[in-house]
């Protein structure tokens, strides 16, 4: 739980921990969602389009705004998640500069039919370390059902 929302976060490691958003396909269990939340943090900031997949075939599109990792405030009004005491890049570990991760969260603003799937952006600046998708709790929506580590593992390949 990060802020009262459940995610399946990766486990720590040498194994690679997030995802470079290169316009991957991750599959949702179908439900009538508000938000679609990530731990997730930019190379620098990031506003990019997500695409939000609907089981009638509809396809909706919102911006999701993520800060930098680097230790600043938040550009976007994102919740601080965590922050790690060094950065791990993929060939070496700079112990001296911590990172952040943050919680951002994207509307799902159709109520009608449901969510099944989100597109992630073509912007390899954006990280995306766990999403789930979440309701408010009223008309009878799904609440707190992420995308499981491995649809984000097979969304990556």
């Amino acid at each position: 739980m990060v802020h009262g929302i459940p995610f399946d976060f990766p486990s720590t490691g040498q194994a690679a921990d997030n995802v470079r958003c290169a316009g991957q396909y991750v599959r949702l269990p179908p439900g009538l969602y508000d938000w679609i939340y990530v731990l997730a943090a930019g190379e620098r900031r990031v506003e990019d389009d997500v695409a939000l997949h609907f089981d009638s075939g509809d396809v909706d599109f919102a911006t999701l705004r993520l800060s930098d990792f680097w230790a600043a405030a938040a550009a976007f009004g994102e919740r601080l998640a965590l922050r790690t005491v060094a950065m791990h890049y993929p060939r070496h570990v700079q112990s001296d500069l911590p990172g952040m991760i943050w919680l951002q969260r994207v509307p799902v603003v159709r109520y009608t039919t449901k969510l099944t799937a989100v597109r992630l952006p073509r912007n390899i600046a954006a990280h995306i370390f766990a999403l789930t998708a979440a309701s408010d709790g009223d008309h009878g929506r799904e609440t707190g059902r992420g995308a499981s580590r491995a649809a984000l593992r097979e969304a990556q390949r």
